[in-house]
């Protein structure tokens, strides 16, 4: 009978708030499993709220961290958690998905609306295939990476221990998660250009989203002779954003010594382009983010806010929301009556959408930031710093994280949770209210700017 009440109460869920509750049951299993003896080396203990901790940073592919990975947990345990960095990765719905799929069974309409929404998609028609694809492409970028990284590990370790190494890092990478074992993370790789540029590439792909991927193997496959318009603005913002960024940290961090002021020229390219890339939702460093100074701390905080492309397994605003404010203030300055990107006329829902998630947003942070500052003794810049990199789901910290206390690490669970589900799909699902008998109200001009 209990069985039946609860299928019933599933049924009158929205998409948002069923999507809300498939992700907090994986971090509920995750908190408990990483618990138990067998996922921490000997003398180690973890208690829940370290865990969940944990565990949420995984699902949400985040990278923040209250204890050293590489010290607390096991073999197993690391197993875990890079489990729960896929699943993640991938999205719950989709996880599930595939296990239907491959057991043959047939997804319902109401499933494939879950999936449109944990996907970000336009259309619900073509999941199932979309998922197929998703998953071979997954694991063809996956295990390049792996494969890749494993002949840099295998001169520091055992061959089978590389391997390990090698496939862990590359699904943290392209999940833009940000683990990673070694207790520095990636810093005493920063002169390593196959390290460098593999764990890019592999960030790169994660956060360009699954649709501009399958729509980049479409053009190449068929011949088409244009992308669709949502993958040429991901990919346009992408490149805006990463190449300025690069800009903007070599120039900002060149003279300092602390971070990259006593490399040579071509090191000090390298590490301000994997600085770019991982700013933008991935969590690995290859410098000590600790020193750097104040000015390249507010530009790498614009870079976590924007985050990656819709669909992705990163965080943010997303860069087409940004794209569409952009291209809206741009077609403002010009007198235009349309937003106009590539030929396209770009319909105002989209723009009511866009500075809707904003809106939410910079509120939501805001709020967040002000609570740790009134419960917590940190200054402005470590604490803007950590609650931004937590809802752009970046993983990327000025070492604060371990010292919150329980309060400020909670609320930082939360932002994770809300940064990887995205603000507008807990908005809709907090805010969801019957409709009005009246429609529409008289309009009347407002004086703004």
């Amino acid at each position: 009978m209990s069985v039946d009440i609860i299928k019933e109460y599933l049924k009158k869920l929205s998409p948002s708030r069923k999507l809300i509750l498939g992700f907090l049951l994986a971090i509920l299993v995750g908190t408990f499993l990483l618990m138990m003896p067998f996922s921490l080396k000997e003398g180690e203990k973890l208690s829940f709220l370290s865990s969940l901790f944990t565990i949420v940073s995984a699902v949400c592919v985040t990278g923040l961290t209250v204890v050293d990975v590489s010290k607390v947990f096991s073999p197993v345990g690391t197993t875990i958690i890079i489990f729960f960095i896929q699943l993640g990765g991938l999205g719950v719905m989709t996880f599930s998905s595939i296990i239907f799929l491959a057991t043959g069974k047939k997804m319902t309409f109401y499933e494939r609306e879950l999936l449109k929404e944990e996907r970000n998609a336009d259309s619900s028609g073509e999941i199932a295939d979309f998922i197929k694809k998703l998953l071979f492409i997954v694991f063809i970028i996956e295990s390049i990476g792996a494969v890749i990284l494993t002949t840099q590990f295998v001169g520091q370790m055992s061959f089978w221990k590389a391997i390990y190494y090698g496939i862990f890092h590359s699904i943290s990478a392209f999940c833009n998660a940000g683990f990673a074992l070694y207790s520095n993370n990636l810093e005493g790789f920063k002169s390593n250009i196959v390290i460098n540029l593999t764990i890019g590439y592999l960030i790169t792909l994660g956060g360009i989203g699954f649709a501009v991927i399958t729509s980049f193997i479409t053009v190449v496959r068929n011949g088409v002779d244009r992308f669709n318009l949502t993958s040429k603005m991901a990919i346009l913002i992408s490149i805006i954003l990463t190449f300025g960024g690069m800009i903007l940290f070599f120039i900002l961090e060149y003279s300092n010594p602390n971070t990259i002021g006593d490399l040579n020229i071509f090191q000090k390219v390298l590490a301000s382009y994997f600085q770019s890339v991982t700013l933008r939702t991935a969590g690995f460093n290859t410098v000590p983010l600790g020193d750097l100074r104040s000015s390249t701390i507010f530009i790498s905080c614009i870079l976590m806010f924007i985050g990656a492309s819709p669909g992705s397994t990163g965080g943010g605003i997303k860069t087409t929301t940004f794209g569409v404010i952009m291209f809206y203030v741009i077609g403002i300055a010009k007198k235009k009556e349309n937003i106009e990107v590539f030929n396209r006329r770009i319909d105002w829902e989209i723009l009511n959408r866009a500075l809707a998630i904003l809106v939410i947003a910079i509120t939501y942070v805001a709020f967040i930031i002000t609570c740790i500052l009134v419960i917590d003794n940190f200054s402005m810049e470590q604490v803007v710093f950590e609650v931004i990199s937590a809802f752009g789901t970046v993983g990327l910290t000025l070492g604060i994280t371990p010292n919150l206390s329980v309060i400020s690490k909670l609320l930082i669970i939360i932002t994770m949770f809300v940064g990887r589900l995205g603000p507008l799909t807990f908005a809709l699902a907090i805010g969801e209210s019957k409709k009005k008998a009246i429609s529409k109200y008289p309009k009347e001009n407002i004086l703004v700017g």
